[in-house]
């Protein structure tokens, strides 16, 4: 699959723009908007928001608070044995030391990436600063002529380049998540 990034100011025209994309064939969990105003885009109903917690790096510092937190209480463990402190007091400071260590750093690297623009978003922050929005469209090859049309259609859509998609397996999943709810709680 693959990404296509759109610049609009208008969520008006964006919300049409969605309501075109589904009829033509693209499902609702392929479309996002990515905009700093919540509020006006939770005001129509059709657009699929990012998730807040989506918007910014958290899952990726977090990670790598994780890696560096494991490799941190390694250390303490290591420093331990080596240094044979345990023998003559106790391990129970250096796996105390060690799992605040792993927590510490884990948490730190939640937070920083809570302060931290997605990676894949970071290019548009002037963009999102001005007031405009960015319409996110994931899509399968055979799809790509949808996309064409529409930009042919809105030519104040302006095109944004394109990037690494989500996985179609996790799209698909949504996708049926939401009709098997819709169908079994209507």
């Amino acid at each position: 699959m693959k990404r296509h990034y759109f610049i609009s100011d208008d969520l008006d025209d964006l919300e049409r723009i969605e309501e075109e994309l589904e009829r033509r064939g693209i499902n609702k969990p392929q479309i996002h908007v990515l905009s700093k105003d919540d509020a006006a885009v939770a005001k129509h109903a059709h657009l699929h928001n990012i998730e807040s917690v989506l918007k910014q790096d958290v899952v990726r510092g977090t990670i790598l608070g994780l890696i560096f937190g494991a490799v941190a209480a390694a250390l303490v463990i290591i420093i331990g044995y080596l240094s044979k402190l345990p023998e003559t007091y106790s391990w129970i400071p250096f796996y105390f030391l060690a799992i605040v260590m792993f927590g510490f750093i884990t948490w730190s690297g939640g937070f920083y990436g809570i302060q931290t623009p997605h990676k894949d978003f970071r290019r548009f922050q002037k963009d999102l600063d001005e007031g405009k929005h960015i319409f996110i469209v994931d899509v399968e090859p055979a799809q790509e002529d949808i996309i064409n049309q529409a930009m042919y259609e809105h030519p104040h859509l302006s095109d944004a380049g394109t990037g690494s998609a989500t996985p179609r397996w996790v799209i698909m999943g949504q996708q049926n998540f939401k009709d098997i709810t819709s169908s079994t709680f209507p």
